[in-house]
């Protein structure tokens, strides 16, 4: 079926990503396209990277290609009939759960997307990410690029009122409470304030 055959070609075309010279995908396409019209299964086991190959075996990689043949063979005469284009992408991951995403282009590889350039997430689970990774970073504008249109605006307005309502915090009337402080910020806001080793401290606003 295509949804066995395909994830088997991003697999090719991930492998020509990962080599230090970084060859044409091109041609990893087209020698599994001719696997697949002869549907020969060592070759194609042959060109999995490690991890696919210790996921499907070279006896499940051959049990596969002989429940798929036709498929196969229709498959890789099609791919092998039409132009190809490729794009080889790579994703670096860090220790921390950051990554950047590179492209290569020109025979350069430039960026696409890192922790302060997200590329947009395509999936939920992307978006979710950016929020980890907004919220580790302990990055504001990170975290306003995750919010949808209508929370974003809600959120930096709220932010000015309170920036404008701070803006000279000398008249705020404040009422202590030994080591705890609560002011009334004009605009609707309240911030409580503690003291820590003689030093006051912002405990709480909205």
């Amino acid at each position: 079926m295509l949804r066995v055959v395909l994830p088997w070609l991003a697999i090719l075309l991930l492998v020509a990503c990962s080599r230090p010279s970084i060859p044409d995908p091109r041609a990893a396409a087209t020698a599994y396209a001719e696997a697949a019209q002869r549907g020969d299964a060592d070759v194609i086991y042959g060109m999995l990277s490690s991890d696919a190959q210790r996921d499907y075996g070279q006896e499940g990689v051959r049990k596969l290609v002989a429940d798929t043949r036709e498929e196969l063979r229709q498959h890789g005469k099609a791919l092998a009939s039409e132009k190809i284009s490729s794009q080889t992408e790579a994703v670096v991951r860090y220790a921390d759960g950051e990554q950047a995403e590179l492209v290569l282009q020109d025979g350069v590889l430039k960026i696409n997307a890192v922790a302060a350039l997200p590329a947009g997430a395509r999936t939920p689970a992307e978006a979710l990410d950016e929020l980890r990774q907004a919220l580790a970073r302990r990055s504001y504008s990170g975290l306003v690029r995750v919010l949808t249109s209508e929370s974003r605006s809600a959120l930096e307005n709220d932010m000015r009122s309170l920036v404008e309502g701070l803006d000279q915090p000398e008249t705020l009337e404040v009422k202590v409470k030994g080591d705890t402080a609560q002011v009334e910020i004009p605009g609707g806001h309240s911030v409580s304030l503690k003291r820590e080793a003689g030093v006051w401290r912002v405990e709480d606003f909205d």
